[in-house]
């Protein structure tokens, strides 16, 4: 089972475009002074000028960011070569057969030794790993420190897993590790459905997309109401999601605690339709809070909004923030992304779409496969067209530095405050067949302007805004 994851001066520094991105030009390497000009001079805010208060933009490092993956995560299938999204018409049996299921005890279990845990974890290393940091893999070394490894027995599972350990500690990256299978067990508990499953945007092989269940929590609410891995998802409460992002409906699954949510779902590649009510278990909470401000003596209206995650909440919470504000007369708006660790990622990369033109570029992520390398587009026009502030600190990261990069670089957006964290990198956890897993480093996000997010940060366009403390109460 593998679950995707995702975790100053004015004048930015000198970074070299990222190699893996040759065929892909700079969005014409924007220049935005010129419209960032007349944002300001039309703006009460651009009149401000000074120091921002140091006990709002300044707070401890925070070691935790490094250490931690980001906790939204979205199952896939546990084997890739079981092929449970293949659905040709020629392979469907009757329909009675369809519906036929083989029962557990007719199952047999696999016997799992200690040098094939072993050799599993390097073959997910081989196959997908990353080197963002050391720059010390490569295929010959890895094949070598496989035979070193496997040359004489590994006579227990905890020893499989040390071996295992010092072998991803032997990769350089900070991100890369094992997971015990209490850890693993953990980590692919966490919910953002609300009912216990995960969904995955499959191709049906024909030009459509597929919503597909990837994982399901065992013994959660929709498990135990007879939803089953690789169900496909029809409708949720009797809307049709044909067409829609797995981000979509899981936003659509979202309600509060004990409150019921009506599935239609298609069984396997051949089974019926069914229709499966789940009571809601988790209540997210929103992430946006927001207020309007009245500053140059009630001539100008502010909208302030904060936002602290981006969970599943977040896209729909901001677009009513935005409505409100802007019916009460908002002109202008501060996004304030200070703390915000990040979260979910794809909630991060719709929420940038917001504020894009079509066709801006959100975000490119690159890997190991050069084919798989993807630019991410927006694909709508923009909810607003007032200036726009984005205030960052040092504890801005992830998807929050994918939203002020996107913004920032299609002149949509001023940047105030301090240098991001520097999150850009992707993770995956992969699941060993003793129940641990491995957590490895797939490949890293990089800006519209081709700036490498990791490591580096992002640099604001200022420093001071002293009016946004006098005049917003920050």
């Amino acid at each position: 089972m593998r679950l995707l994851l995702p975790f100053s001066s004015a004048t930015s520094p000198t970074v070299t475009p990222p190699q893996s991105f040759p065929e892909y030009p700079p969005p014409s390497q924007l220049d935005c002074s010129g419209r960032l000009s007349k944002i300001f001079k039309k703006s009460v805010i651009g009149t401000l000028t000074g120091a921002l208060s140091l006990t709002l933009v300044f707070s401890s490092p925070i070691s935790s960011v490094a250490a931690d993956i980001d906790p939204y995560l979205s199952l896939n299938p546990p084997d890739s070569s079981l092929n449970y999204f293949d659905s040709s018409p020629e392979d469907c049996p009757n329909e009675e057969e369809a519906d036929t299921e083989t029962p557990e005890d007719e199952i047999k279990p696999q016997l799992v030794t200690n040098e094939g845990i072993v050799e599993e974890a390097w073959e997910i290393v081989n196959g997908a790993f990353l080197d963002t940091r050391s720059h010390r893999w490569t295929p010959e070394t890895w094949q070598k420190q496989k035979e070193e490894i496997l040359v004489s027995p590994i006579k227990s599972r905890s020893k499989a897993h040390e071996v295992i350990k010092k072998m991803l500690a032997s990769l350089g990256d900070q991100y890369t590790r094992f997971l015990s299978p209490d850890e693993f067990s953990r980590m692919s508990k966490y919910d953002i459905s609300g009912i216990g499953i995960n969904l995955r945007e499959v191709s049906d092989g024909g030009g459509n997309v597929k919503l597909k269940v990837l994982g399901l929590v065992l013994d959660g609410p929709a498990d135990i109401a007879g939803v089953k891995q690789g169900d496909e998802i029809i409708a949720v409460n009797g809307m049709d999601v044909s067409g829609k992002s797995s981000f979509e409906v899981l936003s659509l699954l979202q309600g509060p605690s004990k409150t019921y949510v009506e599935l239609k779902v298609k069984h396997g590649k051949c089974g019926p339709l069914k229709s499966i009510e789940v009571q809601r278990q988790v209540n997210a909470q929103t992430p946006v809070s927001y207020r309007l401000e009245k500053v140059d003596n009630g001539k100008i209206s502010v909208g302030y909004i904060r936002l602290k995650e981006f969970n599943a909440l977040a896209r729909k919470d901001l677009v009513t923030a935005m409505k409100r504000l802007q019916e009460k007369g908002a002109s202008y708006f501060v996004m304030d992304l200070r703390d915000n660790l990040g979260g979910l990622v794809q909630a991060g990369i719709e929420t940038a779409k917001l504020f894009l033109d079509e066709g801006d570029t959100v975000i490119y992520t690159a890997g190991r496969d050069t084919k798989a390398q993807k630019t991410v587009l927006a694909d709508g026009k923009p909810l607003i067209t007032a200036p726009l502030i984005v205030m960052v600190n040092n504890r801005t990261a992830s998807a929050s530095e994918i939203v002020a990069s996107a913004l920032h670089d299609n002149c949509k957006a001023v940047l105030v405050g301090e240098r991001t964290y520097g999150k850009g990198l992707i993770q995956s956890v992969f699941e060993l067949r003793d129940g641990s897993g491995v957590v490895v480093t797939i490949g890293k996000y990089v800006t519209p302007n081709h700036m490498d997010i990791n490591g580096g940060g992002i640099e604001p366009d200022f420093r001071n805004l002293p009016g946004l403390v006098k005049f917003l109460n920050l």
